[in-house]
């Protein structure tokens, strides 16, 4: 009692320090799932010994691993699988999974490294979904409406969450396929039943539900209960059934978005303060605490191969899908190349799928504290490729260069204007998710919407002013700020169209129209500004 107490002491002093480590390092590249698994490698038993992984420490990670594929399952929207996009992104899976297995099966290298079977498969197609949102949302990607890069990114990375999941209670199960589909069947029938009691009972508003909701912080506790009632049945269920309990978490999240399908503020904040509060850093520790950091110095190799071979395998196969789609995904190349480097992001699965593999002895541990490892670099690397190219697509390089070709003396106001306008853009973005969110919220029909309306427009308030100061401007000046970028890029347009047409050359009107655009760029700045107050004023 006394070794676990000490050693879920010393995990949650990890769990403080690594946001903190975080904050502290410049523009904070480094995710804190990385900095978390990387203490729980150095404190495990494989190094300092100092964590104690015993059955009462496992059980919490368990729930935490539990925990983190409920919020996944949540985050999903139904409608965006049945979607044309949806469907896209399950083809993409589709032919993610073939071509993982060619290579599993065809290259003799894996066979060589232990690197064998439908376990070694299923860890080439994964995306970190769950664990890539808060990053989404941190950079303003993800939420309601979302940005068309955030949307892509849900969409093919459901399937990527989703499908690995499912592939693992088939694939990997030790039963007779008949016993497994059998299996599977009562499990889904149970999650069916589940999903419809509740759902049913709030339509009908029957005495339990009237007696719930009557009073505001009742219902809130009672939620939240019911919720981690749901969400320890259906883990339960997957062990008796000996599935794993990805399975039955990811089976909860699903039937709390499609029974709150309009989603829940006060929930989702208890949920995430619970989850990522105590439970899931110490998924994470632990998990890192299996890694055995000598194995992976011993064959640094097969780590790199396999990221590669997962940047060849899960990303290509996404930005061909999304460039053959132009219709349903309307972005540009460096956009499309972001959304397929955040689907290649994978840690939370490949942990799962080593873990099932080890006790089954299809893998050896050693193969799988590098698969681990691996996964832990995707989460810090991945997310850090896919914001730089991101930011990379609002400074237009191209036309950059082409502008600085005509005017090479000018290049560092040429190199200032693009990475100012490429500021602007992510502001007037950031705005116009704002002001979208709070034009689809219905009205104030009651005190709980009411109350989410003005949680939304002090959001946007704060928002809109935080991301004026990053650019060094007081945001009581920001509309004179605006109106002064705004006349300077124009005179700078009609100055460069006016020096191209003198030339003849083509590169001047190319300029021009970049800058032509930035201006508007600045323009839908301050739209988005003049929304988000509009709509705060409302």
């Amino acid at each position: 009692m006394i070794v676990d107490l000490v050693s879920l002491t010393i995990i949650m002093l990890v769990a403080v320090l690594c946001p903190v480590i975080v904050q502290l390092i410049p523009g904070k590249p480094v995710p804190q799932t990385v900095l978390l698994l990387l203490a729980g490698a150095l404190l495990g038993p494989h190094m300092f010994g100092v964590i104690q992984v015993s059955e009462s420490v496992q059980l919490l990670s368990e729930l935490g691993l539990a925990f983190l594929f409920l919020l996944a399952g949540y985050e999903i929207d139904p409608k965006q699988l049945g979607g044309h996009q949806g469907r896209v992104g399950l083809a993409t899976w589709a032919a993610t999974f073939v071509l993982a297995f060619a290579v599993i099966t065809f290259v003799p290298y894996f066979k060589r490294h232990d690197m064998t079977g439908m376990a070694a498969v299923i860890t080439l197609t994964t995306t970190a979904l769950g664990t890539l949102m808060p990053i989404l949302k941190e950079r303003g990607l993800e939420g309601t409406p979302g940005t068309p890069v955030g949307n892509a990114v849900v969409a093919y990375g459901t399937w990527g969450e989703l499908c690995p999941v499912l592939m693992m209670a088939v694939l990997l199960s030790t039963r007779s396929q008949w016993q497994t589909f059998i299996t599977l069947a009562v499990f889904a029938a149970i999650c069916v039943v589940a999903a419809l009691v509740p759902a049913k009972a709030r339509k009908a508003g029957n005495r339990f539900y009237r007696l719930v909701t009557k009073h505001s912080n009742i219902s809130e506790q009672v939620l939240m209960r019911l919720t981690v009632l749901l969400l320890i049945t259906l883990v339960t269920v997957s062990a008796i059934f000996d599935l794993d309990v990805v399975l039955g978490a990811f089976a909860a999240g699903f039937i709390l978005r499609y029974v709150i399908p309009e989603g829940s503020q006060t929930l989702e904040t208890r949920l995430d303060g619970i989850s990522y509060g105590f439970f899931i850093p110490i998924f994470f520790v632990v998990s890192g605490a299996a890694i055995d950091l000598k194995a992976v110095g011993g064959n640094p190799g097969l780590l790199i191969v396999f990221i590669v071979v997962l940047m060849l395998i899960r990303a290509v196969p996404v930005y061909i899908a999304m460039s053959l789609d132009r219709k349903a995904n309307p972005i540009s190349s460096h956009h499309r190349v972001t959304v397929a480097v955040y689907c290649a992001t994978a840690l939370p699965l490949i942990v799962a799928v080593t873990t099932v593999a080890v006790k089954a002895g299809t893998m050896q541990q050693m193969t799988a504290s590098t698969l681990v490892a691996a996964g832990a670099v995707t989460m810090f690397l991945m997310p850090l490729l896919a914001g730089l190219t991101y930011r990379v697509a609002d400074v237009h390089p191209v036309t950059a260069i082409g502008e600085i070709a005509h005017d090479p003396h000018d290049y560092r106001q040429i190199l200032h204007e693009h990475i100012e306008m490429a500021h602007l853009l992510r502001h007037a973005e950031r705005m116009d998710v704002f002001v979208a969110r709070m034009d689809t919220l219905p009205p104030a029909a009651s005190a709980a919407d009411a109350k989410l309306r003005a949680e939304l427009v002090q959001r946007a308030e704060r928002e809109r002013d935080r991301c004026l100061r990053e650019l060094g401007i007081d945001p009581a000046t920001a509309q004179e700020y605006r109106e002064d970028t705004v006349k300077r890029w124009r005179q700078a347009a009609s100055k460069r169209a006016g020096g191209a047409a003198g030339a003849g050359g083509t590169g001047g009107s190319a300029a021009g129209d970049a800058d032509t655009g930035s201006a508007g760029a600045a323009d839908g700045a301050g739209a988005g500004d003049a929304g988000a107050s509009g709509g705060a004023t409302r």
